[in-house]
């Protein structure tokens, strides 16, 4: 007997599932929303007219919106470039097991 609840397949979405509005994780919005509170901060105590000093403060909000833009094959920046910190920081070993190995005269 052949049952149709026997064979199901699993999307390939599926993960996104798992994240809040299908694109950020808890650590994405904290990290958004510090910077959008600290620039409002910096708006509030520093109110100019120039354009540039504007620019600047409104920096960390910019700079966060970066970091958690998603990116494709990987979840955002902030992890992609993790992924490259880490790829030039750690010391990469590679150990040889070749196909001598097991048979080398004792």
């Amino acid at each position: 007997m052949d049952d149709e609840n026997d064979s199901y397949l699993i999307p390939a979405n599926s993960k996104k599932s798992m994240l809040i509005l299908g694109f950020f994780t808890p650590i994405d919005l904290a990290i958004f929303l510090l910077g959008i509170v600290y620039s409002i901060a910096l708006l509030v105590i520093k109110q100019s007219n120039n354009f540039f000093l504007m620019l600047l403060i409104i920096t960390p909000a910019l700079i966060s919106a970066f970091l958690i833009l998603p990116v494709p094959y990987y979840h955002n920046m902030l992890q992609l470039l993790t992924n490259i910190y880490m790829f030039f920081k750690k010391r990469r070993r590679y150990y040889w097991k070749g196909w001598c190995l097991n048979e080398e005269d004792k």
